[in-house]
């Protein structure tokens, strides 16, 4: 299983000279592998593989690629194919795509060492030091362990819009070292919910518990007022460039409290049940309605289900993706479709009588698309009236954020 743990890096003065300078030649060969993907003959390139080969020649030719890490550079053509079979998917699936282009200063502001040339060290205190081959000694803050039985693949150095600094290990762990997960056929409706991602609610889940959505007011009106700032200040001018670095900070700062949220409860689902069924969304779609649009993109549902899928992993749990059509509409007792306006927040059935929430109506029909999707039937001793709790445990943002849990044991965000 791969995934990845990320650290503030406060690199000194000189590193950060020496970083911008092999960022600079990474992007340089990133536009040399470009510029020769179109016109060198095909039969010597046309594969990261290919392209490696001729690394020693740009050496040979240009003396300032021996400068950097060689698998650092070699990982740098890689990024070039990734990017073009992204191009090649997109196609693929029927989306309007143009072709890669040079890359600005500005637009390429990381590298990737892969498989040597760093290592980590002084790992045993808040702060450790990563070490970068022709680069030299960074200091990071290291604010979570990386686990004994977990690999480092890779190392990411990226300078974001702010100007801070930050490392990312690319971390494998073996299948084998990760928790079992409970046996499907022991699954049932006390240890497995059902999710939906809502709009009055952040999560409304199969058992009634509803999760408010992060309240970010304040932060999008501070938003708001650094970008009029930033528009009334000459573009390149150095108080543009300082009120830029700003807006970023602002950015950054949502982006981060977003995460953290999706981190807390993502991780009290994946431990408190055994298994977690959510809806596969068009996140897309959902973006290009004209309603919320603001609130959708903060609630970041595809983010949302990435980090719920990796913790599955991590902990033991059956995470699935169930079709997400028809949920709202559906009724969870006979399966009959109603359609509900966005307005009309109660689900009410004209063929069998069954009333609930809507969002809980959605939520049960989730939990059971789930266990189909495993191969297993929704129990008979266990109807959809019995199943629903007569009440809802309603749970604020705040809590969430305070104790780390919509429930009264509390944890960390990882």
């Amino acid at each position: 299983m791969e995934y990845s743990h990320r650290y503030h890096a406060y690199p000194t003065q000189q590193v950060v000279a020496e970083l911008e300078h092999h960022i600079d030649i990474h992007r340089q060969g990133y536009n040399y592998t470009l510029y020769e993907y179109e016109n060198v003959d095909a039969d010597d390139i046309g594969s990261a593989y290919k392209h490696h080969s001729r690394l020693p020649d740009w050496k040979d030719e240009f003396p300032v690629f021996s400068d950097v890490n060689s698998k650092a550079l070699q990982r740098t053509v890689t990024r070039f194919y990734h990017n073009l079979d992204g191009l090649s998917e997109q196609k693929q699936n029927g989306r309007k795509v143009g072709k890669l282009t040079w890359k600005s200063p500005r637009e390429f502001q990381s590298i990737t060492y892969s498989q040597s040339g760093f290592e980590l060290k002084n790992t045993s205190g808040r702060r450790a030091t990563l070490w970068l081959s022709k680069i030299g000694d960074i200091q990071i803050r290291y604010h979570r362990e990386i686990p004994d039985e977990a690999a480092i693949k890779e190392v990411t150095v990226k300078k974001e819009t702010t100007g801070d600094w930050f490392i990312s290990f690319g971390l494998e762990t073996d299948e084998a070292d990760l928790p079992e997960k409970p046996d499907v056929d022991s699954l049932n409706a006390d240890n497995s919910v059902g999710v939906d991602l809502g709009i009055l609610n952040y999560i409304h889940t199969s058992d009634g518990t509803t999760v408010d959505w992060i309240d970010l007011e304040d932060e999008y009106e501070c938003l708001c007022r650094e970008q009029r700032k930033l528009s009334r200040k000459e573009h390149g001018s150095n108080n543009y460039e300082k009120q830029r670095r700003e807006v970023a900070k602002v950015k950054r700062h949502i982006r981060q409290k977003v995460l953290d949220y999706q981190h807390k409860i993502t991780t009290w689902l994946v431990r408190e049940y055994d298994a977690v069924f959510v809806e596969d969304l068009d996140v897309k779609a959902m973006l290009e309605q004209s309603h919320n649009a603001r609130n959708k993109q903060a609630a970041a549902w595809r983010q949302f289900i990435t980090l719920l899928e990796y913790k599955g992993e991590l902990y033991g749990t059956h995470v699935v993706q169930v079709e997400a059509t028809g949920t709202t509409k559906e009724c969870a007792t006979c399966g009959v479709e109603t359609a509900k306006p966005i307005w009309v927040r109660e689900h009410s059935c004209p063929s069998c009588g069954f009333e609930c929430d809507r969002d809980a109506n959605a939520a049960m029909n989730v939990l059971q698309r789930g266990f189909s999707e495993l191969g297993l039937g929704w129990p008979e001793s266990t109807p959809v009236e019995t199943a629903l709790p007569t009440d809802t445990t309603r749970v604020s943002a705040k809590r969430v954020v305070e104790t780390g849990s919509p429930i009264t044991r509390t944890f960390g965000s990882g």
